[in-house]
C-alpha cells in the first residue's frame, strides 16, 4: 500500500505500475470532488477498482462518484477489518463479473448495489418488466453471499395451481391428503441455509400470502399433516413485474408481507433503457448457444439490435439470437438474419408490458346497422400474420373477453373455457411475455372506468 499527497503524485504512481485498488477522498483538498477526478483517472488508463473514502455528511459526493464508475466506498474512520472486508467484496465482484453482462451505467450500479446487499441477510425485492433478468440478478446475489454453498431454490408463483401452492411451499407428510403416498419436503425446507427465490410473488393468492408471512416472521415451517416445526435459516429474494404498491391499494397484496419482502428494493431496467448492454448481451448469448463457434455480428446487425425497442427485453433478445444462429450463413450474422419486425413497438410504461392502443376502425356495411360493442383491445402482432399467429390471437381474444365477463375470476373463466386453472394461468403468463398488459386489457377500452379486479 502506498499513500500519495496530491493528484500529480497519484498520476505518477499510476504511470509507474498497475495497482489492485485506488482509494480517493470524496472531496480533495483543492475542493474537487471524486466524481470529477474519475474522468482524469480514466484518461490516465487506470482500470483498477476505485473506492471513495467518505465522511457521513458526504453522501451526495459519494453518490456522484458511484455514478461515474467508483466501485464502492468506506466511511471514515475505518479499521483494518473494514478494509479486509472490502478486498473480499472486490474479489467476489471480480469473480462474478465473468458471469454477468453489465456494460451500461445502470447495470453497473445495479450489480454494485446487489453486491453490497449480498453481504447481509436482508430480504430483497426485485422489480422489473418480464424478461429483464430478475432471476439472473437473484442468482448473482446468492453467489455473492455467504450462502453461496447452500441451495438456490427458485419457484414461479404464477405457474403453480392454487390447490398445490401450499404443499409445494411447505411440504407434506405421508397421508396428509389423497395421493400423498410419501412425505415430501417443501421448497422452504429445501432452501434451508440457502436462498429462496419467489418469482412473480405478486401472483400469490391472499390466503397463501398470510401463511407465508407467518413462516417468514417465525422462521419455522410445518409440513401439511404434521405438527413438527422445522427451523428455517433462509434468505428470501422475491421478484415481480407488477407494481406491488398498487396491488396493495387494490387489496390484492398484503401490506405487511410487502414490507417484509421490500427490505432492500432493486429494479431491473428494461433493455430499451440500457442500449449499451444490447450488443454485449447478444455476443454473450451467442457464446452460450454456440460455445465453440466463431459467429460474429456484422455492424449493420449491431445497429439494428440497438435500434429495436425490445418489448420482450433480454428473453426476446435470447430468442432472436437463437433464431439468427439457425438462419446465419458462414461466420457472420447479418441484419436480415435477425428477422426483427420492421415496425418499432411503442415503448411501454414502467413495470408494464408493451401495448399498442391504436386499432383500425371497423368498416360498416350499412349505416342502418347498429355499431357492434367494442371488443377487448389487444396489441397488433409485430410480424406478418400467419395461420398459427391468427389462431393464437383469436385464443387470446377469447380469454380476455371471458375474463372480463367474469370480472377477472380465473376459476370461473377456466370452467367456462373448458380448461384447467393451471392451463389458464399458463396462457395468461404467455400473454404477458408476448407483451400484453392484462390489467389494462381487462379495464376495457374506456380508460376512465375502474379496472377489473383480476383474481
Amino acid at each position: 500500500m502506498e499513500w500519495v499527497q496530491d493528484q500529480a503524485h497519484c498520476l505518477a504512481a499510476l504511470a509507474e505500475r498497475a495497482w489492485d485498488m485506488l482509494l480517493i477522498p470524496a472531496e480533495l483538498d483543492n475542493g474537487q470532488e471524486a466524481a470529477a477526478w474519475m474522468s482524469q483517472l480514466t484518461w490516465a488508463g487506470h482500470r483498477a477498482p476505485v473506492v471513495v473514502l467518505s465522511e457521513v455528511h458526504q453522501a451526495a459526493q459519494v453518490t456522484r462518484a458511484l455514478q461515474k464508475g467508483a466501485m464502492d466506498y468506506l466511511l471514515l474512520p475505518f479499521e483494518p477489518r473494514h478494509l479486509q472486508q472490502l478486498f473480499q467484496r472486490m474479489a467476489v465482484m471480480h469473480t462474478q463479473s465473468t458471469q454477468v453482462v453489465a456494460e451500461s451505467e445502470q447495470s453497473r450500479q445495479l450489480f454494485q448495489l446487489a453486491q453490497r446487499v449480498a453481504q447481509t441477510d436482508a430480504s430483497v425485492l426485485i422489480n422489473g418488466e418480464s424478461g429483464t433478468g430478475k432471476e439472473v440478478l437473484a442468482q448473482f446475489i446468492h453467489r455473492a453471499s455467504s450462502r453461496a454453498q447452500g441451495p438456490f431454490v427458485a419457484i414461479n408463483c404464477a405457474a403453480i395451481p392454487e390447490t398445490m401452492i401450499e404443499s409445494i411451499l411447505f411440504g407434506h407428510s405421508k397421508g396428509a391428503f389423497t395421493g400423498a403416498a410419501t412425505a415430501q419436503a417443501g421448497k422452504l425446507e429445501i432452501a434451508n441455509h440457502g436462498t429462496l427465490f419467489l418469482d412473480e410473488v405478486g401472483e400469490l393468492p391472499l390466503a397463501m400470502q398470510t401463511k407465508l408471512l407467518r413462516v417468514l416472521q417465525e422462521r419455522e415451517v410445518e409440513r401439511l399433516g404434521s405438527h413438527q416445526k422445522i427451523k428455517l435459516n433462509i434468505r428470501i429474494v422475491a421478484a415481480t413485474n407488477l407494481d406491488l404498491e398498487q396491488q396493495v391499494a387494490k387489496g390484492l397484496f398484503r401490506l405487511d408481507l410487502y414490507y417484509r419482502l421490500n427490505v432492500f428494493p432493486l429494479t431491473c431496467s428494461p433493455l430499451r433503457e440500457r442500449p449499451d448492454d444490447i450488443v454485449p448481451l447478444a455476443n454473450h448469448l451467442l457464446k452460450c448457444h454456440h460455445p465453440h463457434g466463431t459467429t460474429q455480428l456484422t455492424e449493420s446487425a449491431k445497429a439494428r439490435l440497438r435500434a429495436y425497442p425490445w418489448p420482450g427485453n433480454v428473453r426476446e433478445l435470447d430468442n432472436v439470437m437463437q433464431r439468427a444462429l439457425v438462419m446465419s450463413r458462414g461466420c457472420f450474422i447479418r441484419e436480415e438474419e435477425l428477422m426483427l419486425p420492421v415496425s418499432a413497438t411503442a415503448a411501454p410504461t414502467p413495470f408494464s408490458p408493451p401495448i399498442s392502443t391504436s386499432m383500425p376502425e371497423p368498416q360498416l356495411e350499412s349505416m342502418s346497422e347498429p355499431m357492434p360493442a367494442p371488443a377487448p383491445t389487444l396489441p397488433e402482432w409485430p410480424s406478418k400474420p400467419n395461420l398459427h399467429e391468427s389462431r393464437k390471437q383469436a385464443e387470446f381474444d377469447t380469454i380476455i373477453a371471458t375474463l372480463r365477463r367474469f370480472n377477472g375470476h380465473r376459476n370461473k373463466t377456466a370452467q367456462e373455457l373448458g380448461v384447467t386453472t393451471r392451463a389458464l394461468r399458463y396462457k395468461i403468463q404467455t400473454m404477458r411475455e408476448q407483451g400484453f398488459d392484462i390489467n389494462k386489457l381487462l379495464a376495457g377500452p374506456d380508460s376512465a372506468t375502474e379496472p377489473t379486479m383480476f383474481n
